[in-house]
């Protein structure tokens, strides 16, 4: 690892996790070349539906135990 590459590493560890986090997603979306618009707007309905589904009652919430307990249940079949 380069010098440069090690203290850009350890003074970005000194962050707060979400400081971090920004940080990790900034320098992905520089790899893939940027955020792409369209997508982003697509989550951002997508989410929305999703938000709007569970505020209206139309789809109930499973707990992650009730989850990991039928996936339990399946595996052992």
């Amino acid at each position: 690892m380069s010098t440069l590459v090690e203290e850009l590493s350890a003074r970005a560890k000194t962050l707060s996790a979400a400081d971090r986090t920004r940080l990790v997603e900034e320098l992905l979306d520089s790899l893939q070349g940027g955020s792409d618009a369209e997508a982003e707007s697509a989550w951002d309905r997508e989410i929305e539906r999703r938000v709007a589904e569970i505020e209206s009652g139309a789809v109930k919430l499973v707990s992650a135990e009730e989850v990991h307990a039928e996936a339990r249940r399946l595996i052992r079949r």
